[in-house]
């Protein structure tokens, strides 16, 4: 007699992927999207969270923009790597601002330095490969390496060093199992730069160890006082072949919503990430590579007016944060962002209300003052918050205020 077994259940499958399911949102898009739908609601929230440039895109760029737009050969399919005459400007780009002499077939572009992470990820790590992360880490970085099978391996940063890891942290992470580093100066979420000498020495250490270095370089031009920015495979040129460089226009050029970032590798490399974008996504919008050509066969002349203004903006925050009993910031010396320690304040009642952990102070300050920061959860160290000085002096000054009236009330 025949059997027959029973139907297999749909709705006992997880409906999401486990892959998927255990990925985080972005906590700080998260934030400002909070922060945002607030003041649509009629709330005057000041938002400390976004990590972008408050300046418009400068002209010459949107003006290229626009005549693409007009262009009818822009209106269709590109090669899925980028347009040839914008991988060329990067080359020409990234030798003038670093040193570093790549060739264009070395370049893939990408939409935002989001998905150039992703793809250098993707592409360098096979499952159970380890990645050597200093914290306090970006959102995206630990969750792009395990989307591709890596094991995040935190090394854990204070307030003490900088915010920078030592050698000897590095190697104490190292296993058999490390496939790559994670090196990023300037830092977000601290504002943390390493000393020319530092870069030199870390990329020594993963050149003799036989590991990759993915280097994120969105800041590069942001730095601030004695800090210098230094590119690890130009002081280090034998690490080149172990090494991606991850850059794009978002920071530099005030272009966050136009989506254009890149990643310099080993041409093979580079091949190979480009097959993946060929399925995932295909061409950057060509409206955008074009704004991006401009941007980067320009002058600096846009980041420096900006950098004038961060510089003011680092020191105005800063010193109002420090003037909050139980709150202990550092000054940043590059990107636009105070990394701000809240231990302090952690199990006291804050106008009625404890607060646990930074991600509950977090919350308090949204509710009752306004003000909208991201807490260190986010970045691998809770008791932290970051904030955004991308923003103006005015809501600098009306927003740590507002967090000081409150949380100078706290008690035990």
């Amino acid at each position: 007699m025949a059997t027959h077994s029973s139907p297999i259940n749909p709705l006992a499958r997880n409906r999401v992927s486990a892959r998927i399911g255990a990925i985080a949102e972005s906590a700080t898009l998260a934030v400002d999207a909070k922060a945002k739908a607030l003041i649509a609601a009629g709330r005057p929230v000041i938002g400390f969270g976004a990590g972008e440039p408050d300046f418009p895109t400068p002209d010459y760029i949107v003006e290229a923009a626009i005549a693409a737009c007009r262009e009818p050969k822009w209106h269709r399919y590109t090669p899925a790597g980028g347009l040839p005459a914008l991988k060329e400007a990067i080359a020409a780009k990234t030798a003038r601002d670093s040193g570093y002499e790549v060739a264009p077939n070395q370049i893939l572009v990408t939409n935002g330095g989001k998905q150039a992470l992703y793809n250098a990820f993707a592409t360098l790590l096979d499952p159970g490969d380890e990645v050597i992360l200093p914290a306090p880490y970006w959102t995206t970085y630990p969750e792009s390496i395990r989307l591709a099978g890596g094991k995040p391996v935190v090394v854990l940063t204070d307030e003490t060093s900088g915010y920078r890891a030592s050698i000897e942290q590095l190697e104490a992470a190292l296993t058999p199992a490390t496939k790559a580093l994670v090196f990023v100066s300037p830092s977000n979420p601290t504002g943390a730069v390493y000393s020319p000498q530092m870069v030199k020495a870390i990329g020594e250490w993963a050149l003799a160890k036989g590991i990759w270095v993915i280097t994120d370089e969105i800041y590069e031009h942001l730095v601030y006082g004695d800090a210098v920015f230094s590119s690890i495979p130009t002081l280090v040129p034998e690490l080149a072949d172990r090494c991606v460089v991850i850059n794009g226009v978002a920071k530099t050029y005030a272009m966050t919503g136009w989506r254009v970032g890149w990643m310099i590798a080993p041409a093979d490399v580079t091949k190979a990430a480009t097959n993946l974008q060929s399925h995932a996504t295909s061409n950057v919008a060509n409206v955008s590579q074009i704004a991006a050509l401009a941007a980067v066969s320009g002058n600096l002349d846009a980041v420096d007016h900006m950098r004038v203004a961060f510089d003011r903006r680092r020191t105005l925050m800063v010193d109002l944060l420090n003037g909050i009993p139980g709150v202990n910031c550092p000054l940043p010396e590059g990107a636009f962002y105070a990394y701000a320690s809240v231990v302090e304040l952690l199990g006291k009642s804050i106008d009625g209300t404890v607060a646990n952990s930074s991600s509950d102070l977090a919350a308090i300050i949204l509710d009752k003052a306004e003000v909208a920061v991201v807490p260190g959860e986010a970045f691998g160290t809770p008791g932290f918050f970051r904030l955004s000085y991308a923003t103006s002096d005015e809501n600098i000054t009306e927003g740590i205020s507002r967090m000081h009236k409150l949380l100078a009330s706290a008690t035990d």
